[in-house]
């Protein structure tokens, strides 16, 4: 099983963003592996990448988390040593930046590209999602279903069958689902039909 997760970020940040992880089982395993970025201590060499920091679908700091993908059955096995090996491949280990990111955020998008099996459509209050690694100006969307062109994550547009069509200024996106109708917007998220996994 492979479960990803949002939910608003702690304090005032909470107003504009979320904070994503990734939860993994594979077959037979006695429990989940929870993988996230966090900014907590970075300053003092803690690693940004945490592991089991909670459990796979607990609360972020009294936030309730929605899941964003869920995936189980067949073939999911096989992405899981994806997952994680894209997990130690992470560029930022030991960066954490709020705005416009590395951050949570990023590392999950990541995850995205880098196994765009996930079908992942990170919410338009994911600040940081569009922070692409090594500072590269195109790449695939999140979801892998589309292209992004992004400067440093400050400003960009994204079209994909996933996502829809996203236009990101100073990190705040403003879009349109076309698979699930529904338009993206800074602070809100979503207007219009759920983006809860199929």
């Amino acid at each position: 099983m492979v479960q990803v997760y949002a939910a608003r970020a702690v304090g005032w940040r909470g107003v504009m963003a979320v904070h994503s992880w990734i939860a993994v089982k594979p077959r037979g395993a006695p429990a989940y592996t929870r993988y996230e970025v966090m900014g907590w201590g970075v300053g003092n060499g803690s690693p940004a990448v945490r592991v089991n920091r909670s459990g796979p679908d607990h609360y972020w700091f009294g936030s309730r988390p929605d899941l964003l993908v869920d995936r189980r059955g067949e073939g999911v096995d096989e992405l899981i040593p994806r997952i994680q090996a894209a997990v130690e491949a992470y560029p930022y280990p030991t960066s954490y930046r709020t705005w416009p990111g590395p951050n949570s955020n990023t590392f999950i998008a990541y995850l995205g590209r880098t196994v765009p099996e996930l079908r992942l459509d990170l919410p338009a209050t994911a600040i940081g999602k569009d922070y692409i690694p090594g500072g590269l100006p195109v790449a695939m969307s999140p979801s892998g279903t589309g292209v992004q062109v992004s400067v440093l994550g400050l400003l960009g547009v994204l079209a994909g069958v996933e996502e829809g069509i996203e236009l990101n200024l100073l990190s705040l996106t403003f879009g349109v689902d076309l698979k699930r109708p529904a338009l993206k917007l800074p602070v809100v998220g979503r207007l219009g039909f759920s983006e809860r996994p199929e």
